[in-house]
């Protein structure tokens, strides 16, 4: 008896670790495994305390957790800080903040990325997705009508037998989507009112063709491929608003039109470039950027562009590693941009990096600059050491970088194999090196290797004069391997901050 009642006090004390702050779980190792079996739906944040992007979460995480509780919804949030649950961070993946990980069922093997907006109510649309129907049941024509009304793009399926293997195969696709409605129904009243007359499977969308109807044998992944091609407009323009549908979809090939929005000639241009995208749905999303707008200059400041040499054209594959293309003519025609894509999806494309010409006092101050024109001669000279801070003009964590910067050149500046140096990678490109956020710090060692270090220790005089001192091991890692922590994104506003910076 006395066994039986320690093991429930010892299960109590254990329950109790689960701290909340806001509605907001606190977990760590050692209470991780509890909270998924005691919430079988439990979004998880992944933090830095330091992180900008985390500080700015928090309320809206909150809110959104206080939103749920108060629903009575079995949908928990969570947050793990990664500095101090580093075990934690390491078996989910964690490469930058904030990580936000759906865990379902209890399990830990396949947590769902979270991929939606980041706001409180994006935040529970999303769960609501994740965790209700896939698909919604219409029995009546008002309810269809006020999804599609409701709704800039919905899915549904028009099945009479909704045990079919075609509507089986509707469900599966509905579970693989998160940012789209779908409904299924077998009412005659509805198939009357949208004048189906057998199976079928409608895209209704409020702009281009306002629907769309699948062809083809229904599987999960004709399904996908279908969606995929139709839920975006031919031509989107990248907005605050439209950019996580832009970065947060299945299409990485993105072709971007900078075009001033009030120019005489806007429309002209528009049509040209829709034509040439009717050819390529589903493999490559075109994009028009104003470029008289503001907010708008950074990204055009990252194709290495100015207002002034607008409208022009620019491709970008956002992979693992982006990669830039420019086109051989500045003249903006549907036949000049259907071949520079066909040339694009048959690989016959080089990448097109840009550079600065080398300035004449590069070598003169303690720290070396670097542009894509003298790079590879300094970087990988077999006899030094190079040291390589990548920055951006505009990025807050670069300019308080750049003192200490300045002094581990000057500590260095009489060394015979140490060179600290730096390169404006919003100007100057490297294919050997990429970089995905700022600043992006890399040790190249003396040698032929060729070897590329990543530095992820502290950012401090001490902390840098470790790592060189130890040849790039103390604070160091294989480039690719390393914890990364907090950076600006290196390009255009990505929805959800992507990576860290290096």
């Amino acid at each position: 008896m006395l066994k039986f009642v320690l093991l429930c006090a010892l299960a109590a004390a254990s329950r109790a670790d689960v701290a909340e702050e806001e509605d907001v779980l606190v977990l760590k190792k050692s209470n991780f495994d509890e909270a998924l079996r005691a919430h079988p739906h439990l979004l998880v944040e992944f933090y830095a305390p330091w992180c900008g992007h985390c500080k700015a979460l928090a309320p809206e995480y909150a809110k959104a957790a206080g939103m749920l509780k108060a629903e009575g919804s079995d949908i928990r949030l969570a947050k793990v800080d990664a500095t101090e649950e580093s075990d934690l961070a390491q078996e989910f993946g964690v490469r930058g903040y904030p990580t936000i990980k759906f865990f379902k069922g209890g399990a830990k093997d396949s947590p769902k990325e979270y991929s939606a907006g980041r706001q409180a109510e994006d935040i529970v649309n999303w769960l609501k997705k994740r965790t209700g129907p896939a698909a919604t049941t219409l029995t009546e024509v008002t309810q269809a009508e006020s999804l599609i009304a409701d709704s800039e793009v919905a899915v549904v399926a028009f099945f009479k037998d909704v045990e079919s293997d075609g509507a089986k195969a509707f469900v599966q696709a509905a579970e693989a989507v998160d940012d789209i409605p779908f409904a299924i129904t077998s009412a005659d009243g509805v198939f009357s009112k949208f004048e189906v007359s057998k199976d079928s499977v409608i895209l209704f969308k409020k702009f281009d063709e306002g629907r769309n109807t699948f062809e083809g044998e229904l599987s999960k992944e004709s399904l996908l491929s279908f969606i995929k091609a139709n839920q975006l407009p031919l031509v989107i323009e990248f907005t605050e608003q439209t950019a996580p549908k832009i970065f947060g979809g299945e299409i990485k090939s993105h072709i971007l039109m900078f075009v001033p929005k009030a120019s005489s000639d806007f429309q002209e241009k528009m049509d040209q470039f829709k034509k040439a995208a009717e050819g390529f749905k589903g493999k490559i999303l075109f994009i028009f950027i104003d470029s008289e707008i503001d907010d708008n200059q950074r990204i055009l400041e990252f194709f290495g562009l100015k207002k002034e040499e607008c409208p022009a054209v620019r491709l970008i594959t956002l992979e693992d590693e982006m990669t830039k293309y420019k086109p051989d003519t500045t003249e903006i025609t549907a036949e000049n941009i259907i071949s520079f894509c066909t040339a694009f999806t048959d690989g016959k494309l080089k990448p097109h990096l840009m550079s600065q010409d080398i300035p004449e006092d590069w070598d003169k101050s303690p720290v070396k600059v670097l542009v894509g024109k003298n790079f590879e001669e300094v970087a990988f000279d077999p006899a030094k050491n190079v040291f390589v801070e990548f920055y951006a003009p505009w990025c807050g964590h670069c300019k308080q970088l750049a003192p200490i910067w300045d002094q581990l050149g000057e500590q260095y500046k009489g060394s015979s194999d140490i060179v600290v140096a730096k390169m404006d990678s919003t100007a100057n490109e490297i294919e050997s090196v990429k970089v995905h956020s700022f600043p992006t710090l890399k040790f190249f060692p003396a040698g032929d290797e060729r070897k590329v270090i990543d530095y992820n220790g502290e950012r401090t005089l001490d902390g840098f004069t470790k790592f060189l001192e130890s040849g790039g091991k103390e604070g160091g890692a294989p480039a690719g391997d390393d914890e990364e922590d907090e950076g600006e994104v290196s390009t255009f506003d990505f929805p959800r901050h992507p990576r860290s910076a290096k």
